[in-house]
């Protein structure tokens, strides 16, 4: 990781450097817990927070990440900047170089965008999510809890229940886990599900109720209404029969099973409210798991050691 200059995806990714970041976010996730979790790990870097779409458990997570670690923050929005008047991406982020920044974490709509600010500017470049492309620190967090959960990821069946086709968070965690040595199911309407998937090493599946008993994690992703074009399902209301899940639908686990959900819940559509708040979720861990991962990233890419004190 410490040659590495980038996270833009985990399409790639080698299972030890994987390995490197899981286990780094593991010694910040006791960080967290200490009373003072303020490291001076990036004093004196500039690390530019550039969301051009709405975000809040991301850039939260992103920035709280950076103060833990004593990093200069400039947080960019969109909606206030010149982007409004016309400006270009390369542009706007050549101006903020200009600045002198070592790290940009930018979260754009267009796929590659991370990747084009990779060519162009001389600064540390994190994928926080590029269109339905990839969100690699969420599958990272996604699996920092299944192995603090279930003690590792070999062998484990994960099932990414919902909306593949326009989920970068399923990408990227289908790269993570195939890499890591999990099974990987993949279930959703077929109109919802990318053509060949299976050729990155997964199974599809379109009856939810037949990956229930298979599955030691459900990884419950949202519709991204946004994203999709009309026509896709009939309705919201004939998707949750099919696919949301529910507690009558968790009868038919034949192993304890984890509920994640990368946020944010569409309640009565993909989850029902009694399923996300249930002793099965690990959703808020998630979340403070993330922080750790962020910090993880952060420290390696500015050239710390897998291993700290």
């Amino acid at each position: 990781m410490a040659e590495k200059k980038h996270l833009l995806g985990l399409d790639g990714v080698p299972r030890e450097e994987i390995e490197a970041i899981l286990n780094t976010a593991r010694s910040f996730r006791e960080v967290l817990d200490r009373p003072i979790k303020r490291l001076p790990t990036l004093q004196g870097k500039t690390v530019v927070n550039l969301f051009f779409e709405p975000s809040t458990r991301t850039r939260i997570s992103f920035e709280l990440a950076e103060k833990r670690l004593s990093a200069d923050i400039v947080n960019f929005s969109a909606s206030t900047s010149s982007v409004k008047k016309g400006e270009t991406l390369i542009d706007t982020v050549k101006n903020i170089q200009a600045m002198k920044i070592d790290m940009v974490v930018i979260r754009h709509s267009s796929p590659g965008a991370p990747h084009l600010l990779s060519r162009v500017l001389d600064a540390n470049i994190i994928n926080a999510g590029d269109g339905g492309h990839e969100h690699p620190t969420q599958a990272l967090l996604d699996m920092m809890t299944i192995r603090e959960k279930l003690g590792k990821l070999e062998g484990v069946t994960v099932a990414l229940v919902g909306d593949i086709s326009h989920s970068r968070v399923a990408m990227s965690n289908i790269h993570g886990l195939t890499t890591m040595g999990a099974r990987v199911l993949v279930c959703g309407p077929s109109t919802l599900i990318p053509r060949e998937i299976e050729k990155l090493g997964v199974e599809v599946y379109h009856n939810v109720d037949e990956v229930i008993p298979q599955a030691d994690v459900l990884n419950i992703l949202r519709l991204q209404l946004e994203r999709q074009r009309k026509g896709l399902f009939p309705s919201l209301r004939e998707y949750h029969n099919y696919f949301g899940i529910t507690r009558e639908r968790l009868e038919k686990a034949t192993r304890p099973l984890l509920i994640m959900h990368p946020g944010p819940m569409n309640r009565g559509v993909e989850i029902s409210s009694d399923v996300a708040d249930s002793e099965h979720s690990v959703i808020l861990e998630q979340v403070t798991n993330g922080v750790a991962v962020r910090m993880a990233v952060l420290y390696l890419l500015a050239g710390g050691q897998s291993e700290i004190n």
